[in-house]
């Protein structure tokens, strides 16, 4: 399914008032001219939800936390301390050094991290994975979606982290070994000034996400009384 038939799909699932996702992936040239974005690196999700292409890179990015969980440098010696005794998301700083040993978030190797509303894409190649900034209602269908080929608990998961760590970094981790998980996000009261009340992150991974397109039109999303409902709800 190329890029065209899955919005085709997705609006006849989700209908027209569904948000449509976001690719993102990394590149050796800029996709497009981004001012710098202070603070949390979501900030610039309300340009990329409009339509408009963003390109981030260390120098863009102005969170250390945020190069450091796109993988443009290494783990800033301040970051425990602050994610502990500042934001007191961790009890620790060590508990916070153990949960970052443990993600071994992968190093970028390329220069720009982009993001775009997926109906600017031409294909699906290259991604690291598709953002979803969905509704309660919504994020039923991908959830039920995403576990439609997959009995593993772990199908859809929520792990601690910043909004740049659930959705860049465990995409990434995510590719790189080929597995099957999705992530559940915005969760990180840092991140969630920058979208709406009702709205969370579902992550989907390329190498997942490739899977789960050839299952779509048999799950529930089409054809089904209760999806339907939803459906109906959604639109309204």
């Amino acid at each position: 399914m190329d890029v065209k038939n899955f919005i085709e799909n997705y609006r006849e699932a989700f209908g027209t008032q569904a948000e449509l996702p976001i690719g993102f992936w990394y590149s050796d040239e800029e996709t497009a001219p981004t001012d710098k974005t202070n603070g949390c690196l979501f900030k610039c999700m309300k340009e990329v939800r409009a339509g408009v292409k963003v390109s981030l890179n260390a120098a863009t990015i102005g969170c250390g936390g945020g190069q450091f969980y796109t993988g443009f440098i290494d783990f800033p010696e301040r970051t425990p301390a602050f994610v502990s005794l500042k934001e007191r998301y961790k009890q620790t700083p060590e508990m916070v050094k153990e949960f970052v040993e443990e993600l071994q978030v992968p190093r970028a190797a390329k220069a720009y991290l982009n993001f775009a509303r997926i109906d600017l894409l031409d294909s699906f190649e290259g991604l690291e994975g598709i953002l979803f900034l969905a509704t309660p209602d919504i994020l039923s269908g991908l959830f039920t979606w995403a576990c439609y080929d997959n009995n593993d608990a772990q199908a859809v998961t929520s792990i601690f982290g910043s909004g740049c760590s659930s959705v860049i970094t465990q995409a990434v981790v995510e590719n790189r070994c080929k597995g099957r998980r999705t992530f559940l996000g915005f969760f990180d009261p840092s991140v969630r000034p920058y979208v709406e009340a009702n709205v969370l992150s579902f992550v989907i991974p390329l190498v997942r996400f490739q899977e789960m397109l050839t299952t779509m039109r048999s799950s529930c999303l089409f054809d089904t009384h209760a999806w339907g409902k939803i459906k109906e709800r959604i639109n309204q």
